[in-house]
């Protein structure tokens, strides 16, 4: 039975049980953005779950819980599906059946030779729309890259300067400025734990605030702690109760204050790392920004 009542009682929580249950019993076109980053079947040591499925049963598992991801989704929402190239080629396939494919992002993600193949250097986001003519979409800046010593732009714009973005340019579907967590110490006990500010990122893509946002393997709650800095309900869903209790613990110190007054944006390390393109007009009294606009590519803007 799916009803009303039941999502109403899921809002704002995270919650121990099987994602597909869960999900069967939330009505149609009911959140805004759906983000999964599911189990890589690479025999990765989660809680309860056991990573090593046999092929067409891992498969066959996805597409479930994929159907069940875009049912749920309104017209105007968003899915996203993390994982490796290998098992996207395979999400996608399902996917392209009944939602509108919008982008394949690719983030930074280096990991060690492995032989005979070329290196692994990222990781992919299928990112899909319900219905691409009725899609909510944003697009997203970033701060410009500089070197780390002098400071000056590592993109050489030439004649261009004048036209500089004062905050940064535009995102594209290679993301190089976010990067795994590599250290322990800023790591929970998960073997595929996600950056919050890309998290951050996708939310501000794809939705507004109170908008719902679910994740069907919550884990140690990365996407629920993004929707809930960004002023956004939240559902999340986990089949180990162990990450469930981090993920609420977690939940309880964080606010919805990721903010530049009224504007929703996100801080990595202290600093802004998104903001939203149509926004910038309401948030740049809050910065010092250099005239002319070309000396932008020696003096980085600063809040004030």
């Amino acid at each position: 039975m799916r009803n009303k009542e039941f999502l109403k009682d899921l809002i704002n929580k995270v919650i121990q049980g099987d994602c597909l249950e869960i999900m069967q019993k939330i009505p149609d076109n009911s959140i805004d953005m759906t983000f999964a980053d599911p189990p890589f079947n690479l025999k990765k040591r989660y809680g309860e779950y056991k990573d090593n499925k046999e092929f067409k049963e891992y498969i066959g598992w996805c597409k479930k819980w994929i159907y069940e991801m875009v049912r749920v989704t309104k017209p105007t929402g968003s899915i996203l599906v993390h994982n490796v190239p290998k098992w996207l080629t395979y999400y996608a396939s399902f996917l392209n059946e009944i939602a509108d494919f919008k982008h394949w992002i690719s983030w930074d993600a280096p990991t060690a030779p492995m032989g005979k193949t070329l290196q692994p250097a990222h990781y992919g986001i299928l990112f899909y729309a319900k219905d691409i003519k009725k899609l909510k979409f944003y697009e997203v800046r970033y701060p410009h890259k500089r070197c780390r010593n002098c400071k000056i732009l590592l993109k050489d714009y030439g004649g261009k300067k004048n036209g500089l973005h004062p905050f940064g340019p535009l995102v594209s579907d290679v993301w190089t400025d976010i990067h795994r967590i590599k250290h322990n110490k800023y790591r929970e006990k998960h073997p595929c734990q996600l950056p919050v500010h890309l998290m951050e990122r996708l939310v501000l893509m794809a939705t507004d605030e109170n908008d719902i946002v679910l994740d069907p393997f919550v884990g140690t709650g990365t996407t629920v702690i993004a929707a809930k800095r960004l002023g956004r309900r939240y559902i999340g869903i986990d089949i180990d109760e162990k990450y469930v209790d981090i993920a609420n613990n977690k939940l309880s110190e964080e606010k919805a204050d990721s903010k530049i007054g009224n504007v929703w944006v996100s801080f990595y390390l202290g600093k802004i790392d998104t903001i939203r393109d149509k926004d910038w007009n309401e948030i740049k009294e809050y910065f010092y920004i250099s005239h002319p606009i070309k000396k932008i590519e020696y003096e980085k803007i600063k809040l004030n």
